[in-house]
């Protein structure tokens, strides 16, 4: 435990965008904290982020959304290769809490930006918290893993989604009384927002205006996973399953650039027709949060996105063959369907055919895991 002083100064680190929306909702507790005024002890944090402060991806829309500032802090480390950038976010971040008194380190999910600001809290001698704790894909070869492994193992306390991530934290080594189920944080967002979200329409979405859309009469599919863009052969008959299926609902696809790119190039191709694939611009997070909320399914590579689907109780096919939360398998909506073009096309003829699997919401999806998170820290830092 860290010696009571008078303030207690927290670092929380991200290293990509998807991180600050896993944050969030720890940031607007202790914000909540601060002006209630009844925590007898002083709290301060400081968001810093890994890249640059002028990062396309992170728009204004998204803090405003989140409805949390802007990072206090840009590393401004910006680089493809993966141990260039460790290397250069361990340099820059020893050198920002060298310079910034801190007493706790949070950090989430499993980049390599995460895995470096981990391993220089711990030679700083800090107390490291990890946000999404023990997930895994069991396969040693994805970088991604190697970076799971690495910084669970250095970390104080872990906090969980749920017993499947309690239990390989366990497995793996970590103290009983340093892993806590705290839920699915990404909840937290919305139902901070649902009342926001209550008062948007479709139509009113200004990249979706002119496809009409009508709620529960569209499919979302969203695209990001490098390995699945590469293999171009596989993800021309991917694509041909899910439109072969969905029929004359339309498929909406918010995709960036690169994803984009990858598409249109295979639909120059004569054996794949995308007229019925509406690609979109990228939405803002309250956007895209309400589109996926109201579709009749979602087909997806992403992980977070399969989860808020469990929580919102849309059915949703994922990429993929495996799921860092299992709960949204075992108990929510979410099916893996591997990278195979027929299993994903079953699901797609199930989705319309409303032949989907009955769901319920994991243990702690509740929407009040950022509030377990800070009491526990405070409770671990007396």
């Amino acid at each position: 435990m860290i010696e009571t002083r008078k303030e207690l100064k927290i670092c929380i680190f991200c290293g990509a965008r998807p991180n600050f929306i896993k944050v969030a909702p720890i940031i607007r507790q202790l914000q909540k904290m601060q002006e209630d005024g009844k925590n007898i002890r002083k709290i301060s944090y400081s968001l810093v982020y890994a890249g640059s402060a002028e990062d396309p991806t992170l728009e204004d829309s998204l803090f405003a959304d989140l409805q949390i500032n802007r990072p206090d802090v840009c590393l401004g480390v910006e680089c493809e290769n993966l141990n260039e950038l460790t290397g250069q976010v361990m340099s820059k971040f020893e050198v920002y809490l060298q310079q910034h008194e801190t007493d706790v380190v949070i950090v989430v999910d499993d980049l390599a930006s995460t895995m470096a600001a981990a391993i220089v809290t711990k030679k700083q001698a800090l107390m490291l918290v990890r946000l999404a704790a023990g997930t895994r894909s069991f396969d040693i070869t994805m970088p991604k893993e190697i970076n799971r492994l690495v910084i669970d193992g250095l970390s104080d306390i872990l906090f969980t989604a749920g017993l499947s991530n309690n239990s390989i934290a366990n497995r793996e080594g970590a103290e009983l009384s340093k892993v806590y189920m705290v839920g699915n944080i990404l909840i937290d967002n919305i139902r901070f927002n649902r009342e926001r979200m209550e008062g948007m329409s479709l139509g009113a979405i200004e990249s979706l205006k002119d496809l009409q859309l009508k709620e529960k009469n569209y499919l979302v599919f969203t695209l990001n996973r490098k390995a699945l863009m590469t293999d171009k052969e596989n993800l021309v008959q991917m694509l041909k399953a899910m439109l072969d299926a969905s029929g004359d609902i339309p498929v909406v696809a918010p995709l960036r650039d690169s994803a984009v790119d990858t598409v249109l190039s295979l639909g120059e191709r004569e054996d794949l027709d995308l007229r019925r694939l509406h690609i979109a611009k990228p939405l803002g997070y309250l956007e895209f949060g309400y589109m996926l909320a109201n579709a009749k399914g979602i087909i997806t590579d992403s992980g977070n996105v399969a989860e808020e689907a469990t929580f919102n109780n849309v059915p949703c096919a994922t990429i993929n063959s495996y799921t860092e939360h299992i709960e949204s398998v075992k108990q929510g909506t979410n099916v893996l369907v591997g990278e195979d073009a027929e299993r994903l096309r079953e699901a797609v003829s199930d989705m319309i055919n409303d032949r989907w699997k009955a769901s319920s919401i994991p243990d702690r999806w509740d929407g009040r895991s950022a509030e377990r998170i800070v009491q526990i820290l405070l409770e671990n830092m007396k």
